[in-house]
């Protein structure tokens, strides 16, 4: 049995982990604004940056400490979490107006990434070469949006209660990068004495209480966020995350893994990984119909995310393989297809009220 320490550890890590994710977003944030970055930027690129530290700490101590499944289900379980979790949550509290740049450019490119990271990870493993292709990809994306933010370019008067001094900004990012340290360690270790205690796969820990945990900062940041009206934060923080995790930290991981490489469970390749894809391919009909994201919409995400976690719990049973491949039959054959008739008449009904409205314009 697990005992007491790392149990208190896992929430010890989780609680540290999100005073670190926002004091380095706070920090993050004053600083892109004295510095004039605009708001698009910021949500898509700083602020993601900031609520993605808590995965970049734990997978990348999980790589030097030999822990390669962790590392690696901490990222598909975060990116998971983030769709299904994040933005249904969200929009369950307010429906999220989607900007049209989202379904052009950054959500399709999440995609091809996303898919990209798949079929690197087809053979077993991330190599360092891959490594180095997804760091490239980060600056290559990084370039571009700091280049084509002028397109989007807000206001930020809203904002000016979070302007801070220089020095104020610099402390805050000190102080939340020595807790997200410190929270990534104690996670981390009491993650990995559990898994051994439970008798369960360090993977399906990591694609569950580390993944959730790390990605509190992330939940917190949009649902808050959303409440305030502030949907481009909301939605621009998840997208931006769910890349980030990918190019930096599986990137960065894959680098320091050296020759070896990252190993990638075959489970994970066969089952996890195809689910991030398909969350992140369904975000387009999302996204895309009405261009906002409605209350039924989220809270179809989190009952997806009930689903996925049911299936974690089955898979790690003793003698659940069984109960696990029928649980799975079912949902392929009545749950998935109930969704895809769901998106069709999504976009159908959204075309019919294009249809109508340009009617009406035309009389």
């Amino acid at each position: 049995m697990p005992t007491l320490p790392s149990f208190v550890e896992i929430v010890l890590g989780i609680l540290v982990l999100f005073g670190g994710g926002e004091l380095f977003v706070a920090g993050s944030v004053a600083l892109s604004l004295l510095l004039g970055i605009p708001q698009l930027v910021i949500g898509l690129t700083v602020v993601s940056l900031g609520t993605s530290t808590p995965e970049l700490f734990v997978s990348l101590i999980s790589t030097f400490n030999g822990d390669a499944d962790l590392a690696v289900s901490n990222v598909v379980g975060s990116n998971i979490f983030n769709i299904l979790v994040v933005l249904g949550a969200s929009a369950a509290i307010v429906p999220l107006r989607v900007k049209s740049r989202l379904v052009r450019r950054d959500v399709p490119l999440l995609l091809g990434i996303s898919m990209a990271v798949w079929g690197m990870a087809s053979g077993g493993r991330l190599t360092w070469q891959a490594g180095v292709a997804l760091l490239f990809a980060m600056v290559a994306n990084l370039v571009w949006e700091i280049r084509t933010a002028s397109e989007d370019s807000e206001d930020d008067e809203d904002n000016e209660n979070e302007r801070a001094t220089p020095l104020v900004a610099s402390l805050k990012l000190a102080a939340g990068l020595a807790l997200l340290v410190l929270g990534s360690q104690l996670l981390v270790r009491g993650a990995t004495t559990a898994a051994v205690a439970l008798g369960v796969s360090q993977t399906v820990i990591g694609l569950t209480i580390v993944a959730a945990g790390t990605s509190m900062p992330e939940l917190v940041t949009s649902v808050v966020a959303a409440y305030r009206g502030k949907a481009d934060l909301a939605i621009g923080n998840v997208v931006g995350s769910n890349l980030l995790n990918q190019v930096v930290i599986l990137g960065l991981c894959a680098v320091v893994s050296g020759g070896k490489g990252l190993a990638v469970d075959p489970v994970m390749v066969s089952r996890d990984l195809p689910i991030m894809v398909a969350t992140t391919l369904a975000c387009l009909p999302i996204f895309w119909t009405n261009g906002v994201i409605s209350r039924l919409e989220g809270w179809l995400l989190l009952g997806l995310y009930g689903l996925y976690l049911v299936e974690q719990v089955l898979a790690a049973t003793v003698g659940g393989e069984i109960v696990d491949n029928t649980y799975r039959f079912v949902v392929l054959v009545a749950v998935l297809p109930l969704l895809m008739v769901f998106l069709v008449w999504q976009v159908l009904r959204w075309k019919q009220q294009r249809k109508l409205l340009a009617v009406q314009g035309g009389e």
